[in-house]
């Protein structure tokens, strides 16, 4: 018999990948393709739907060559997308606008009007999704009062995952995934939710239809299977959210498992049994399937600040350690741990390009405080690090009270290749931490939910049989302790320096 291999494909923020897996979720090929963000004008995040659709052309016709040549047979293929994309398209299904994506803030007005209105706290409250710049809801409301005839000719409003599956297979379906953040969708009745989309302006025709997410395709546009060298046949399961399958991926598939992803942004998820919702409305509740929900809050503020921090404060020793082919981020984490735990009264807001989970605030700004005479430049490394960790940390808080206690953390992203930094995840939260051996968590999360859909596997338990823990960072007690005496002033500082930060904004 030949060996079986299932392809997850991930469309995310600047690139998408095709990765091939085995059944016991080893990868064996993988192909990926960057694209750039679009941004016309300060506000504008956008990307254009055809550039990504021939991304997940090309990258998926490169792995299944692959599989051919290495004569193993491809079993079928399953989604990953990003959230919180929205295309008006015509009634061909032409796009009208580019995809506006999660970073595109011309809708911050919208949304903090919402946010402090009574039909946004219920709207919240039955769709899961914070009312912020990156949900469809308020790109609606954008769209409708400033394109008029561009909203009143639009036949659908959709997202990218749900064009890729247009040009393939002409239907439009959305996974309940997808749509559990768009703001749009009941997550309680698994259907679209009247109240919000009177508010924005439509109907459900406009909508594509709600599907699970073991939802297969199989009927291919020939043009594009004989493109892709398959049989129009081949099952495409539709998949869900990059987040959510980024929990399935890491093995974080019961009650309390969290995973803790830190790359440029980051997000803390935690896995349940049934939806909730945070009266003070700090963090998500997305659907993964009927059955598990992946509660949490992603950040806006995860590595880019130390990207920031090193191009701007240490751009000397960058140029120096490329020279000498040597990872600067290296030097960092050697500075940074010479410094100790608290950063002797360092304390920084790392809200550097405004911040989602928890405060859901896109004008908040970043600051140190604190500062003393003593303090170097390591000290504002540290503390710059320390500061990423307990708005992390602050996500995790409003989970844990929400859901109940997290009983394990696996760490992925960029992030998890610091040791200093997964420790002081580990402190902080007082919690064990794992590193996964695959850096490719929402494409694996996809190949097994497609498993499961065809019948591979019986049940999303066997994931842990996938995903193989390579290393357990155990928490220090006494550093926690000291760790908690920084974060409740950190705590304290944003509520009190909110309305400063708001003026800082307007600069």
């Amino acid at each position: 018999m030949k060996q079986q291999a299932f392809i997850g494909m991930d469309i995310g923020t600047t690139s998408t990948k095709a990765v091939a897996f085995d059944v016991n979720g080893n990868m064996l090929f993988r192909e990926a393709i960057e694209y750039p963000i679009i941004s016309t004008r300060p506000d504008y995040a956008e990307q254009d739907p055809e550039v990504v659709f021939k991304a997940v052309l090309d990258t998926l016709r490169a792995v299944v060559a692959a599989l051919v040549t290495s004569g193993v047979e491809m079993a079928g293929v399953c989604f990953s997308s990003a959230m919180h994309s929205l295309i008006a398209v015509d009634a061909q299904g032409i796009p009208l606008t580019n995809c506006i994506i999660w970073a595109d803030t011309r809708s911050r007005v919208y949304a903090t009007n919402l946010k402090e209105s009574v039909i946004g706290h219920d709207i919240y409250l039955h769709t899961g999704t914070p009312l912020h710049p990156m949900s469809p809801l308020p790109k609606l409301r954008w769209l409708r009062d400033h394109e008029p005839e561009l909203f009143k000719n639009t036949a659908k409003f959709i997202g990218i995952k749900e064009y890729v599956f247009f040009r393939l297979f002409g239907e439009y379906k959305i996974d309940f995934s997808i749509a559990s953040a768009t703001g749009l969708f009941n997550i309680f009745k698994f259907e679209w939710h009247i109240d919000a989309l009177e508010l924005a302006g439509i109907t459900k025709d406009k909508l594509s239809d709600p599907v699970p997410p073991t939802h297969t395709f199989r009927n291919m546009n020939p043009a594009y299977a004989a493109l892709l060298n398959l049989p129009a046949s081949v099952p495409f399961v539709i998949g869900a959210s990059d987040g959510c399958l980024a929990n399935l991926g890491s093995n974080a598939v019961l009650p309390g498992d969290a995973v803790v992803t830190i790359g440029t942004s980051g997000a803390v998820r935690v896995m349940a049994n049934e939806p909730a919702t945070d009266i003070q409305e700090r963090i998500f509740s997305y659907i993964l399937t009927p059955e598990r929900f992946v509660l949490g809050g992603a950040v806006n503020n995860g590595g880019v600040v130390l990207r920031w921090f090193r191009d701007n404060f240490y751009s000397l020793e960058a140029a120096l350690a490329k020279q000498k082919d040597k990872e600067i981020y290296d030097q960092l984490n050697e500075k940074a741990a010479a410094v100790p735990p608290g950063a002797d009264g360092l304390i920084f807001l790392p809200y550097l390009l405004g911040e989602r989970a928890p405060i859901w605030d896109p004008a908040a700004r970043a600051c140190f405080f604190g500062v003393h005479y003593n303090h170097t430049r390591e000290h504002f490394l540290r503390a710059l690090m320390e500061g990423v960790m307990y708005n992390v940390y602050s996500v995790g808080k409003a989970l844990e009270q929400t859901t109940g206690p997290i009983k394990v953390i696996y760490a992925n992203g960029g992030f998890s290749r610091s040791s200093l930094w997964v420790q002081m995840l580990a402190d902080i939260f007082n919690k064990e931490v794992h590193i996964t051996d695959t850096h490719e968590g929402s494409a694996l999360g996809a190949a097994i939910m497609g498993m499961h859909a065809l019948g591979l596997i019986t049940s999303l338990e066997e994931a842990a049989n996938m995903v193989r823990v390579k290393q357990t960072f155990l928490p220090n007690p006494k550093l926690h302790a000291r760790y908690m005496q920084s974060f409740s002033l950190f705590d304290e500082l944003y509520p009190k320096l909110k309305e400063c930060l708001h003026k800082a904004a307007h600069y």
